[in-house]
């Protein structure tokens, strides 16, 4: 994925990692937030699928597209509750080893749109960034910071029980995804979905999707999430 146009360097004071919280000053930390958190390598599964393979510019998410989304998210939420709130995005993404030179035009136009990048290597399966995508979102959650909350990603198992203990409190939470993969959020009665291709410029080019429900006469392919040879990965004494 990468950023192809790029905004002002408007990057936040606050646009912080989910450790850093204790390094602000006491005003910003006191700052209501409207906080957007996106699940790099979940969305990147995703949008392989629908694809069939790595994405073309076409078919990369717009940046700019989604913090301009958010911006206006973020006015709607000011508007309606009285109280001037700050917009936060943080990417939370894996570099698997040797992959830095690639990844890393990608995450400095990340940075210079004015979102924060969560990096971890991928050193094997259990890798992931659900554990700190979930610090960094109970972190602001704490006395009330939250204003509202965007998660993009279709991993239910991780999200679904703490964004709907968040709408509990009377927070706004959305779902960012792809309806194909996201059931649990399209059909909560909690939580609210927004299909990432209905946010105007996150793609140039319309996906080429399939829906179970829609499928064409002659039958589409559907390909694997993932590549069979993932099974190997962190196995011992595998041939």
């Amino acid at each position: 994925m990468s950023v192809s146009e790029r905004l002002p360097d408007t990057t936040p004071t606050d646009a912080v990692g989910a450790n850093s919280l204790t390094e602000e000053p006491r005003e910003v930390r006191h700052q209501k937030r409207v906080l957007l958190v996106w699940d790099a390598p979940n969305l990147d599964m995703g949008l392989g699928a629908i694809l069939g393979g790595r994405p073309t510019a076409a078919y990369r998410p717009r940046f700019d597209a989604l913090g301009r989304w958010l911006l206006g998210r973020t006015a709607e939420l000011s508007g309606t509750s009285g109280v001037r709130l700050e917009p936060e995005a943080t990417v939370f993404t894996n570099i698997a080893s040797g992959s830095a030179d690639v990844v890393r035009p990608w995450v400095e136009a990340l940075r210079n749109v004015g979102f924060a990048v969560f990096a971890k290597p991928k050193i094997d399966e259990d890798s992931d960034v659900d554990a700190d995508m979930l610090d960094h979102i109970a972190l602001r959650a704490r006395d009330g910071g939250l204003a509202g909350i965007m998660v993009a990603s279709a991993d239910g198992q991780a999200f679904r029980e703490p964004l709907e203990d968040i709408a509990a409190t009377g927070v706004p939470v959305q779902v960012l995804g792809f309806r194909e993969h996201a059931s649990w959020a399209v059909a909560s009665e909690t939580l609210e979905f927004v299909d990432l291709e209905d946010i105007p410029g996150v793609f140039r080019e319309p996906l080429p999707r399939v829906s179970l429900e829609s499928l064409p006469d002659e039958g589409a392919w559907l390909q694997p999430f993932r590549p069979l040879s993932a099974l190997l990965i962190g196995r011992q004494g595998v041939q």
